[in-house]
């Protein structure tokens, strides 16, 4: 497995990002939206086989202290076979320095964890769509 990894936006096609994170199971946006958050965040990182995306993540951040993690995806396929996890590797070596936070899928907690991410006692958050967030587990 010859995997090519890619941290900028430069010929992305926006179209299937959308299609990877709902194969993965999480939450999307329309192509332009996604473009627009990877293209302004600290960090991305997009993982080919071949030519075919497999999978993503980025990074938000001040660049010193704190950055925060989001939209890592692996298409189920790919899953199990440490692409995310090198996804994280290469979003946290391009910010050294920084503490780093996280959404986690409700279930992908372990996932995180076998990568040295700890749960947090004081984590809060003020979602526009509060509702949807307390039916996904996610908050209380």
């Amino acid at each position: 497995m010859e995997l090519k990894f890619q941290n900028d936006c430069n010929d992305i096609d926006w179209e299937l990002v959308p299609e990877i994170l709902k194969e993965a199971g999480m939450s999307f946006h329309n192509a332009a939206i996604h473009r627009q958050v990877f293209s302004e965040s600290a960090s991305v990182v997009f993982v080919f086989d071949e030519q075919q995306l497999i999978g993503f993540g980025r990074a938000i951040s001040d660049g010193v202290v704190q950055a925060a993690i989001y939209d890592v995806a692996v298409l189920p396929s790919w899953q199990g076979q440490g692409v995310g996890k090198q996804i994280i590797q290469k979003i946290v070596a391009s910010l050294p320095g920084c503490n780093f936070i996280l959404y986690a899928s409700p279930g992908k907690e372990p996932f995180y964890e076998k990568l040295n991410f700890r749960r947090m006692k004081t984590g809060m958050a003020l979602f526009v769509k509060a509702d949807i967030m307390t039916n996904r587990g996610l908050t209380e």
